[in-house]
């Protein structure tokens, strides 16, 4: 293979992971190693692929910089019903990751979700508060009123608990640093809610 597909194969797999995040040619200039005038030339190539290849059913949308794989528009019919019935679509990882730091740090801030996560959560975030599972609780104190958020009663329902009080601790460990911190959170939400819709 030759180091333009090695490179696009990279692209799509940072793209696929990430989900509705997306990334920057920036993000992954600096996740893949590469200089962003070497990156933003394979994105476009791939995008151009997908777009003119009948046989996939993603394509590469950029949306304000943010570059992320979408079902192509044609297929709008195929993917209709599961569209029209949320409750069988479960959640992304990247979904699930803010829902854990929002049940167990509530309430609590855009920004400070971001912190911990290390990325940005507005998707993910849009996602929860559409599906019923988080919401605005009130605003923060001081410049700007940041709003805060908290989980809802439909939270509650999707994971069988009568109030948040029943949700799993969270063992005491303090290392100080967020990545750590965003793993314990994932590691004891996965594994309480393993299985659960």
């Amino acid at each position: 293979m030759t180091k333009t597909i090695i490179l696009q194969s990279r692209i799509e797999a940072l793209l696929f992971v990430v989900g509705d995040d997306g990334l920057t040619i920036k993000q992954l200039a600096q996740l893949l190693g590469e200089a962003e005038e070497v990156v933003a030339p394979a994105m476009e190539a791939l995008r151009v692929a997908f777009d003119e290849d009948d046989t996939r059913g993603i394509t590469i949308k950029e949306i304000a910089g943010v570059y992320q794989l979408i079902t192509k528009p044609q297929l709008a019919d195929t993917i209709q019903k599961l569209v029209e019935n949320p409750t069988a679509q479960s959640l992304s990882q990247a979904s699930l990751e803010v829902l854990a730091i929002v049940a167990y740090k509530q309430p609590i801030t855009r920004v400070a979700i971001e912190d911990l996560r290390g990325v940005k959560c507005e998707r993910p975030l849009q996602t929860l508060a559409s599906r019923g599972l988080v919401k605005e609780v009130g605003r923060s104190e001081g410049t700007g009123r940041a709003i805060l958020y908290g989980t809802t009663k439909e939270f509650l329902n999707y994971f069988g608990l009568n109030s948040i009080e029943e949700m799993p601790p969270l063992p005491e460990e303090d290392n100080g640093e967020a990545e750590q911190e965003t793993d314990l959170f994932m590691t004891k939400f996965q594994e309480t809610f393993n299985g659960v819709k």
